[in-house]
């Protein structure tokens, strides 16, 4: 007698993600890491190109500015590492099947947190108050990859979509 029937069978693995996409996941991780880690140093008081004066009243650092510029670093980082999900092999934490419509909506929340970070870093006054050309500079490469996020992002998504539409909704 069979122990598996096709009621409890597992059902056929997601087909597994293509190594670009593994590298643009990653990427989108990584591409959110250097405006995080420069906020991070903004908050632990390390010279980023804004005065001791500034830093106190304008981001009240040291103060609740320093936890609100971490927070901010976190809350943008989570979302970021969610692509890697889509391209695991070993964890899934939902089905396929419920996981696709949850990654479109991660990926339109994402590309959002993106492009209002980049909306924020370009349009607030936080330029204005750099101390030189070189601290611009500098937060200038630590914003500039955010710029590549929702392109990423869009793919994996893509990718993921594409990959559990070709497995027949098996689930």
């Amino acid at each position: 007698m069979d122990a598996m029937t096709t009621a409890t069978a597992p059902p056929p693995a997601l087909a597994p993600a293509p190594v670009w996409v593994r590298r643009a996941a990653h990427a989108v991780a990584l591409c959110a890491l250097p405006s995080g880690l420069w906020r991070i140093a903004m908050a632990a008081g390390v010279y980023v190109g804004y005065s001791d004066q500034v830093l106190r009243d304008v981001y009240d650092i040291p103060g609740w500015g320093s936890a609100y510029v971490v927070g901010l670093s976190v809350l943008a980082e989570l979302p970021a590492l969610f692509p890697l999900l889509l391209v695991s092999d070993r964890w899934r934490p939902l089905r396929s099947g419920a996981l696709a419509p949850l990654a479109w909506t991660a990926s339109g929340v994402l590309i959002l947190v993106a492009l209002w970070q980049l909306v924020v870093a370009l349009t607030a006054e936080s330029q204005t108050y750099l101390s030189s050309g070189t601290a611009q500079t500098v937060w200038g490469f630590a914003f500039a990859p955010l710029f590549a996020i929702p392109a990423l992002m869009t793919a994996v998504t893509w990718s993921y979509a594409k990959r559990h539409r070709s497995r027949g909704h098996e689930e």
